[in-house]
């Protein structure tokens, strides 16, 4: 970023002097803090449609994943910017929300989006005393136009620019524009440091590592939870558990799936050194445990009439609510049913037996899994997840959908040719699995990934093997305690025992992190680097219990109902360690 030398001294003065959000919240001010054009390359800004106004008391709106929650009021002004970009014809609006000079702490915050929305909120950062942003990417999505919106102009026609600003350059600019903006608005210098900070998760975490990846040297603190790496992959993983099914020609009623589940929950909870309803050590369940030994066993649930509002982790991602219905279920495992789940644990592989892709852990909800009841057959059929479904329609075979029709005449090499088609089709937007963060590490930049053990959405294996590449590529020629030590300075990642995606999990009440903010901004502007995560058990047997969670690879092992040891398990990292050679590019 080429800064300007020089912005109007008497805004600084002003803006510097100030005492009241009155004084600053002006339209003048703005103004007069604005980027002159050329200032950021490829950002044209247009003063005439900036808007300012002061907004009292409101509530903080959070990004996905964000850890810690406030009843705090706030007041700020609320501002909204207009660029263009040379040779495009759509301007892009950017808004932020800055505090009352007495408030602010010269911080600046971007909070991730969720699904294929980015934020559209951008106070996110204000009980941080920090000014954030939102972008509306040039598609509208700060009125909440997401980019499966407007992915295809039409049949077989990508939109390239909307690909390439959710895939991370309407963030990047945004952070670009708002820092500098930011500086000018309280009248700093220019050369004043402003801490720069990132937080989301889901597909916020995606977006946060697209900025460590491509904008590194903008932030200071990035926190990302189960990051969407790896859309090609991701996104058609969700249309695997349904193969499975139309595979095996078995379609488990959504009850047995529960109690394979729950039945393996409960076998593998003691693994970890203590029973308390939390798989805290899944490779120990995977490598101990045998499915088999559920056939046979008893369920049973009630009937049941549900609603799902449209959007959900775990299965719907299309807008609008459907309404399903389950009758009373009942019976035994079958060896059918348990087929169906160690086939979908054990990962998708195409005819040849080459592995394609990793699962989600043993004992993870099977979501994607769950058939519907037909009515009129009286039988349990498919139920193709529309997360899946959806990017297969249109990111892959480029039809203006929102589901596939049918599995018929899909195979397992169908599903690895749809991942290997979107592979090479984003590799440089939506992939976001560049493994070289130089930029970032040598900026100082601090990276705090996390990702609940037991997601049922992403698996956590996902976020697992990305950390392992950025390893290897930044520290090849180190040993592995060497390179470990390096990468923990910048680096750090933790999975979190028994947690779901982003957030808690009902079925074990394990602990989940409640402060990541708190540690980051203590990591990065007091120099405190943590070692261990702080989590809180939030319900069961040791609700209120504090965790300090083990940084990987270690992990944890509870030497007595109160304590847990750190430890390495080369075995243990092993069955977290995948190649995949069903394809011939590699796979970050």
């Amino acid at each position: 970023m080429r800064l300007q030398t020089g912005a109007s001294a008497a805004a600084f003065a002003i803006a510097a002097n100030a005492k009241s959000l009155s004084e600053v919240c002006t339209l003048s001010n703005v103004k007069s803090a604005l980027p002159a054009n050329g200032t950021i390359l490829g950002i044209n800004l247009d003063p005439s449609a900036s808007t300012a106004s002061i907004v009292y008391n409101a509530s903080v709106g959070g990004s996905m994943g964000s850890t810690t929650t406030t009843s705090e009021t706030f007041n700020y002004c609320n501002v909204t910017l207009t660029y263009n970009r040379p040779g495009k014809d759509n301007s892009v609006v950017v808004k932020y929300a800055l505090p009352a000079p007495s408030d602010f702490k010269k911080r600046f915050y971007v909070g991730g989006g969720g699904g294929y929305s980015l934020s559209s909120d951008a106070t996110g950062g204000l009980e941080y005393g920090a000014a954030g942003g939102a972008s509306s990417a040039g598609y509208d999505a700060l009125n909440g136009v997401s980019y499966d919106d407007v992915v295809l102009y039409g049949n077989g026609s990508i939109n390239w620019d909307a690909t390439y600003m959710f895939g991370y350059q309407a963030l990047g600019e945004m952070t670009q524009v708002g820092k500098y903006f930011t500086k000018g608005f309280y009248g700093l210098d220019s050369g004043s440091k402003l801490y720069t900070y990132y937080e989301g998760c889901s597909d916020g975490g995606r977006e946060g590592m697209s900025q460590v990846q491509r904008w590194g040297e903008e932030y200071d603190g990035v926190i990302t939870g189960a990051p969407a790496f790896r859309y090609a992959q991701q996104q058609v993983h969700h249309i695997f558990s349904s193969e499975v099914e139309k595979t095996l020609d078995y379609y488990p009623p959504p009850c047995e799936l529960a109690k394979i589940v729950n039945a393996t929950i409960a076998a593998c909870d003691p693994l970890d050194g203590r029973t308390d309803g939390v798989i805290s050590r899944t490779d120990l369940c995977m490598l101990n445990f045998n499915l088999t030994s559920i056939i046979g066993e008893k369920y049973y649930c009630a009937a049941e009439t549900a609603t799902s509002l449209g959007f959900g982790f775990s299965k719907r991602q299309a807008a609008g609510s459907t309404t399903s219905y389950q009758p009373a279920q009942s019976g035994t495992v079958s060896a059918e049913g348990v087929a169906v789940a160690q086939a979908i644990y054990d990962g998708l592989h195409n005819t040849k037996g080459e592995r394609a892709y990793l699962s989600w852990q043993i004992g993870s909800e099977l979501s994607d899994a769950e058939t519907q009841w037909n009515n009129n057959t009286k039988k349990w059929e498919l139920d193709i997840t529309s997360m899946g479904g959806e990017f297969v329609a249109k990111f892959v075979e480029l039809l203006d959908l929102n589901n596939v029709s049918s599995l018929e005449n899909v195979t397992y090499d169908t599903v690895v040719g749809w991942m290997d088609t979107a592979m090479t089709r984003f590799y440089d937007s939506l992939q976001t699995t560049i493994p070289d963060l130089t930029k970032f590490q040598k900026a100082g930049g601090k990276l705090l990934h996390y990702h609940g053990e037991s997601d049922p959405s992403i698996p956590a294996a996902s976020s697992v093997h990305y950390w392992q590449a950025v390893r290897d590529t930044m520290y090849p020629g180190l040993s592995a305690k060497e390179s470990l030590s390096k990468l923990q300075d910048w680096y750090q990642f933790y999975l979190i025992p028994g947690a779901a995606h982003c957030g808690s999990n009902s079925l074990q009440p394990g602990p989940y992190p409640e402060n990541n903010m708190d540690i980051m901004i203590n990591w990065v502007e007091n120099g405190v680097k943590p070692s261990r995560l702080n989590s809180t058990v939030s319900s069961g047997e040791h609700e209120g219990e504090t965790q300090m969670l083990c940084q990987w690879p270690s992990r944890p092992l509870w030497r007595s109902n109160s304590t847990f040891d750190c430890v390495h398990d080369k075995k243990s990292i092993e069955s977290w360690t995948y190649q995949f050679p069903a394809f011939k590019l590699p796979v970050y």
